[in-house]
């Protein structure tokens, strides 16, 4: 996009959000990229594409094409960069020894004019080409103030070439600074080259993922003949062969053979998982020592991979809300820092006696040119792309940067029970039948048509034909029910039963209270009058969600759990768990409403869920965590996912949004301190009190750097 600085960013960002029609733009420096929201029946991309290229940058559209040209054009960026800088670098050296070794001789500053005028004219091309761009539009970046200190520095110096009497009659020294621009121009190029790799690597994560698909895979068609074919010609449907040590190239079903698959990719485990028939694979994973056919589900832009890197790629592109306050000062720094600059030379010229004309100079070049946008740019989104890539690198998929800045206020976690706490894949333990068990066909009728997952684990159970039911009525967080032959069946919990005034026996209530002190989940079969059955159902608790709980209690966050199941059953598994706080018997409406009540008690509370009847509690927490093998609609509600459904990754992505903001604001605190005490001692102010004026050479320096430091520090996180 032709970013430079933060200033370009605002600008571009400025342009896209003046587009009729746009509703949101977002404008990312360190990653170059441009988020816009818009309504297609009133601009479309090109305009977009138009309006930015007529601002004087460039804009290009995310599709396969553009997305390969963009690689190629910042691969070519940075070459161009490097070779600049060696450029510019052997001939400052040479500048650099004419006027250090050969300072007396007649042709030396000839020489050094034609060399400096190669290096500012040539090497540095790129400043001048974009300061032009920006005028033309009445606008200013980085380019500017850099060509406007070596251009000066420049033309000064070759006035007082060609035309020294103009000051030797004054009784004045022709100063000549080629060395200052030739050396502005190289350490700013050493800066940007340095800073282009770094911001790459911020965002290695992108790259890391996308490489992980194949580019063939080998298909068996309709006759059993395998052949490698390219990836983007596998369809739904297909069948293909996986070799051992082979990557995964789609979404699939086993569907013949056995394996292990390293899953590390996805959910940051190590431990490779064993597949066999009917068990799910995905892209990017890597097969073990086995073989076996899958049956491709999902492809291209489908598969879980491709959602991955859309996720990641869209919340490295946002911004965390201090970003705000860095882009409204970014957005004046550079017309501010020319105005400083403006006043540091009159001020000179008033103050400075004989010498102020050529101090005051001096003096407003170093302050054009060791003032750095870039730093302030850079120092939030580097941090946040760093931290989002390891999230992702560790199964930890944050949807934006402010979800990653206010994960370290989280005081409260909630915590579903089902398919969080436990497994989520309950198991018929025990069944009692209190009637003919004819009726079984029209409990598996029931329970095939209701969504529950423990509706799933009563029709595994049942080994008999279906009756056909009519009628059939679902109540969230009580059961379900429906006809047969007139008459009406329920299923469901005891809650349900009692609204029905349904009463239990003796025999039965006895039944139920020994289940439920082993912690199982019960469902109850009846119809109008009484119970005809009941199962018992285990959801175990999951390996490792203990200690997790631990891990946060440790860290001083309160741990709530919350379940539809009776009270006895929660207790049972909050005592397991190390949960003190628990409550039963929740509706979703019910969770909902007791997020609400910790959030008006001060708390910062996550909601941790896997189900559809989580997706409002999700959304209502201050942030929504979702487990990765849950539904699609709790992961689209939340705001970070856990791909693999370990509870103690939750610490991990606490911890990651600690260091990602406390490097957030190290780079905030240096960018600010930088500016605020660079820019008055390149002014000269240190000059009355021990008679130091700054380089402009060392201001450039120090400019460069300054950014590179920044990304530096935000790469740090990679390795914490």
């Amino acid at each position: 996009m032709n970013l430079h600085c933060a200033g370009c960013a605002a600008n571009t960002e400025r342009i896209l959000s003046s587009q009729k029609g746009v509703v949101r733009a977002s404008v990312n420096f360190a990653s170059a990229t441009a988020m816009v929201e818009f309504n297609p029946e009133q601009v479309t991309p090109k305009d977009l594409q138009k309006a930015v290229r007529d601002g004087g940058y460039d804009l290009l559209i995310d599709d396969d094409d553009e997305s390969h040209r963009a690689e190629q054009l910042r691969a070519a960026y940075s070459k161009s960069l490097k070779h600049n800088f060696i450029g510019a670098a052997i001939l400052f050296v040479l500048i650099m020894a004419l006027g250090m070794f050969f300072s007396d001789w007649f042709l030396t500053r000839d020489i050094m004019y034609v060399v400096d005028t190669v290096i500012v004219f040539y090497f540095g091309r790129e400043f001048f080409i974009g300061a032009y761009k920006q005028l033309l539009h009445r606008s200013a970046n980085m380019d500017t103030l850099v060509a406007l200190s070596t251009g000066i520095a420049y033309l000064f110096s070759l006035f007082n070439t060609f035309f020294p009497s103009f000051w030797t009659s004054r009784g004045l020294v022709p100063h000549v600074y080629f060395d200052a621009s030739a050396g502005i121009i190289a350490f700013i190029l050493l800066g940007r080259w340095l800073e282009d790799k770094a911001k790459a690597n911020t965002s290695s994560a992108i790259k890391k993922l996308m490489g992980l698909q194949p580019k063939t895979v080998t298909l068996i068609d309709d006759k059993g003949i395998s052949q490698v074919v390219p990836i983007k010609a596998v369809v739904v449907g297909d069948l293909l062969r996986v070799k051992p040590g082979e990557r995964i190239a789609v979404d699939g079903l086993v569907e013949e053979g056995s394996s292990y698959v390293d899953e590390s990719m996805l959910t940051g485990e190590p431990v490779p998982v064993a597949k066999s028939v009917g068990d799910k694979v995905y892209v990017g994973t890597m097969n073990q020592k086995g073989s076996f056919n899958l049956r491709a589900e999902k492809v291209g832009a489908d598969t879980a991979l491709a959602h991955i890197v859309r996720m990641v790629q869209e919340a490295e592109g946002s911004k965390a809300p201090v970003q705000k306050l860095v882009d409204r000062i970014a957005a004046v720094f550079v017309p501010t820092v020319m105005a400083l600059s403006l006043i540091t030379f009159i001020v000179w010229m008033i103050l400075g006696g004989r010498e102020g004309f050529n101090l005051g100079l001096l003096s407003a070049v170093t302050v054009l040119i060791i003032a750095c946008p870039c730093a302030l740019g850079l120092a939030t989104p580097t941090a946040v792309m760093v931290g989002i890539g390891k999230g992702a690198s560790r199964g930890i998929l944050i949807k934006d940067a402010r979800s990653l800045e206010i994960a370290k206020k989280v005081d409260v976690v909630v915590l579903d029970k089902t398919g969080t706490i436990t497994e989520g894949k309950p198991e018929v333990t025990d069944v009692r039948w209190f009637a003919h068990e004819e009726l079984k066909g029209v409990l598996l009728s029931i329970e095939q048509l209701s969504e529950h997952p423990l509706a799933e684990a009563v029709v595994k159970e049942l080994k008999v034909d279906a009756l056909p039911v009519e009628h059939f009525e679902s109540r969230t967080g009580y059961g379900v029910s429906a006809t047969y032959h007139d008459a009406k069946y329920l299923i469901g919990n005891i809650r349900f039963l009692e609204e029905k005034g349904i009463v239990l026996s003796p025999s039965q209530q006895e039944e139920a209270e020994r289940f439920t002190e082993e912690a199982k989940t019960l469902i109850w079969f009846a119809d109008e009058h009484q119970a005809l059955a009941l199962y018992a159902l285990e959801d175990k608790i999951k390996e490792k969600s203990k200690t997790a709980i631990e891990n946060l209690t440790n860290n001083h966050i309160d741990v709530y759990m919350l379940t539809g199941d009776r009270d006895a059953t929660a207790r049972i598994i909050a005592k397991k768990v190390g949960i003190q706080h628990y409550k039963a018997n929740f509706l979703p409406s019910d969770k909902v409403a007791f997020l609400k009540q910790l959030q008006s008690d001060g708390h910062v509370v996550a909601m941790v869920g896997d189900g559809i009847n989580d997706s409002a509690a999700l959304a209502q927490a201050d942030l929504g965590i979702a487990m990765g093998q849950g539904s699609d609609i709790a992961i689209d509600a939340s705001h970070l996912t856990i791909i693999s459904s370990d509870l103690s990754k939750i610490s991990e992505a606490i911890q990651l949004s600690r260091q990602t903001v406390r490097t957030i604001h190290q780079n905030l605190f240096w960018a600010f301190i930088y500016n605020v005490i660079a820019i008055p001692i390149a002014a000269g102010i240190l000059y009355p009190f021990f008679g130091f004026l700054l380089n402009p050479m060392i201001g450039g320096a120090a400019m460069a750097f300054s950014s590179v430091s920044v990304v530096t520090n935000s790469l740090r996180l990679k390795w914490k």
